[in-house]
């Protein structure tokens, strides 16, 4: 196989390892979460990752981002898809609401994102065919099937529900900036700089907290697992993803997160596996390749 043809191989292999490293952030918060209060956790695995990416940035020879302005705009992306998304859902999980009816509000942002792109007209953003339409509607069908016998777990508050939106509206809005302002540079200087900026957010807020980390083999492995492959890995490979497609595009991809999820919990925890499960991870995956397949008209 020629360098050429490696390179295309991970190209087209890209969305598929994404969506299965995506996937596994819900079970490494059922191994570590109970262990550690969510923001130092995450104020913790940002400062990591800053760590691991700035060794790597300098090791390569990366170049940094050019001008006051993207850096401007990295850091609001990092706030936005780091810092904001994932303090909401691991907050709001740590409160008990069930993982499964996070997964599903979450899991509204190809809708969320495919609503502003056709409201917007912002150039460079794309519109959504009929078809792309179609593809999101049956994508939310089959991720409803997939956790709605999940949703009576967990206490339902106001707090939790505010948590689990400012999440949704977090990583849309994070996708579409990102896509919108932040121009092309390299993918480990850039995380850096959005790392950092999540972990000035969340360490105030960490500090603030109640309770202490209480570190044993689940929660040490929920951190290695959360800064070398969620965060340097997925979050690596979500910036290379935003900044070569369109934004409903990339985001139909997470309609495949929460039923990868579930056969990973069925893996890993013995998890039953209904036939409403199969049924709509069948669905999910049709209406992403109807997403996927389409052409984007330009904006």
């Amino acid at each position: 196989m020629t360098g050429l043809s490696r390179q295309d191989a991970f190209i087209k292999a890209t969305p598929l390892v994404f969506v299965l490293i995506w996937s596994t952030g819900f079970i490494v918060a059922r191994y570590g979460m109970p262990h550690a209060p969510p923001m130092g956790f995450l104020a913790m695995r940002f400062a990591l990752s800053a760590m691991c990416f700035a060794l790597w940035a300098w090791a390569a020879g990366a170049r940094w981002p050019v001008g006051r302005a993207q850096w401007r705009h990295l850091a609001i992306t990092g706030v936005l898809m780091h810092a904001g998304y994932l303090g909401g859902v691991w907050a709001a999980v740590k409160l008990g609401m069930g993982a499964g009816l996070v997964a599903l509000l979450v899991g509204l942002q190809p809708v969320l994102t495919a609503i502003w792109v056709s409201q917007s007209g912002v150039a460079g953003q794309g519109t959504v065919s009929r078809r792309q339409w179609a593809g999101l509607g049956l994508g939310l069908v089959g991720l409803a099937l997939v956790v709605w016998q999940k949703l009576g777990h967990g206490e339902i508050s106001a707090v939790n529900l505010a948590l689990a939106a400012g999440a949704l509206l977090s990583i849309t809005a994070g996708t579409l900036y990102q896509k919108r302002f932040v121009t092309p540079c390299d993918v480990r200087t850039a995380n850096l700089v959005q790392l950092l900026a999540a972990f000035a957010v969340t360490l105030p807020l960490a500090l603030l907290e109640t309770g202490s980390f209480n570190w044993n083999t689940h929660l040490i492995g929920a951190m290695a697992w959360s800064v070398l492959v969620l965060t340097l890995g997925g979050s690596s490979l979500l910036y290379l993803l935003i900044q070569r497609g369109a934004a409903t595009v990339v985001t139909s991809l997470l309609y495949l997160v929460p039923p990868c999820t579930a056969v990973l919990a069925w893996l890993l925890f013995g998890e039953a596996i209904t036939p409403f499960t199969v049924a709509g991870m069948a669905l999910t995956a049709l209406g992403v390749s109807w997403v996927v397949r389409s052409n984007v008209k330009p904006g």
